[in-house]
């Protein structure tokens, strides 16, 4: 397989797209492939943040020792000296890194739709610098000395016998702490004066935690959030207190998956949230790249009228 001029994914003889169940009555095997599959995709969209979108990945914790796992992120040449605005791309939770907003939809609608990329090369041109998060790069698996990917598959490893071979990545041992980590030696400190997030799913979780935990700096240097089918809950998350969700709703928006035309308002049961509208998709794997022009114009209106 490999990705066609269009950033499709297909059979380099037959150019069909990727086959799920390609083993008969062979869940296991399938998903092994799929897995395999799925590294090849982690590595090749590394390169791409690299090579086409001209970003430097930057190690993280920053006193690490030589022989300590790491993780890391991606960052644009002046994202942390340019005083012009800068982009923090925060993604959803799963099995994918830095880069995608999503794995499976990579595989079956290409790396346009899939992605972050599109969103990096339009905050690039309108903003400045961008901000590639890693959440999902939390532990190192020493019995294969691979990546564990996941932080969703925690879980099941404190359970299994393995549990000892899975080592947590300092500062990055799940993706509020990396998001944390990011904030504190990185975002916080960028010469930047106007901030925005574009949340995806848990990420939305995240940010609003980060929200909590440092209040006041996120509230003065964060202008604009753009939420994408976000799994926060601001009247949980933010424990009644009254400035937090006033700014939620003065700062952030939220664009869900819905039938409705895109940036159709869409009511919300939830009074404490953001005004919400319209992906202009009802496929959640798509929400992402629908949304991507509205967003935008979103962060550029908001910013011109501050």
């Amino acid at each position: 397989y490999d990705f066609n001029i269009k950033g499709e994914l297909r059979h380099l003889d037959t150019n069909e797209s990727f086959v799920f169940n390609y083993y008969k009555n062979a869940h296991e095997q399938n998903h092994k492939r799929y897995q395999v599959l799925g590294h090849l995709i982690t590595q090749y969209v590394y390169e791409l943040l690299e090579k086409v979108c001209m970003l430097q990945k930057v190690y993280i914790p920053t006193d690490a020792t030589e022989d300590e796992p790491r993780s890391f992120f991606f960052m644009s040449e002046n994202a942390l000296t340019s005083s012009s605005s800068l982009i923090v791309l925060l993604q959803d939770r799963g099995v994918f890194c830095a880069g995608q907003w999503g794995q499976r939809t990579i595989v079956s609608e290409g790396l346009g739709h899939g992605t972050q990329i599109p969103f990096i090369k339009m905050a690039l041109q309108s903003h400045g610098g961008v901000i590639v998060l890693n959440p999902n790069d939390n532990f190192v698996d020493l019995k294969t000395e691979k990546e564990r990917l996941s932080f969703s598959t925690r879980e099941e490893a404190l359970t299994s016998t393995q549990s000892v071979w899975w080592i947590p990545k300092r500062g990055s041992s799940s993706p509020e702490e990396h998001t944390m980590y990011v904030w504190d030696h990185f975002i916080s400190k960028c010469a930047a004066k106007n901030v925005a997030f574009i949340a995806h799913g848990y990420g939305g979780l995240v940010f609003v935690d980060l929200l909590v935990q440092r209040k006041w700096e996120v509230m003065n240097k964060v202008y604009a959030v753009a939420f994408i089918d976000s799994m926060h809950n601001t009247q949980h998350q933010t424990r009644s207190d009254p400035q937090i969700q006033e700014w939620i709703q003065k700062y952030c928006r939220e664009w869900v998956s819905n039938r409705k035309p895109l940036d159709k308002a869409v009511g919300s049961l939830v009074k404490l949230n953001c005004p919400t509208v319209s992906a202009g998709t009802e496929k959640c794997g798509l929400a992402p790249s629908c949304c991507l022009h509205a967003v935008f114009k979103y962060l550029k209106s908001t910013l011109k009228a501050k």
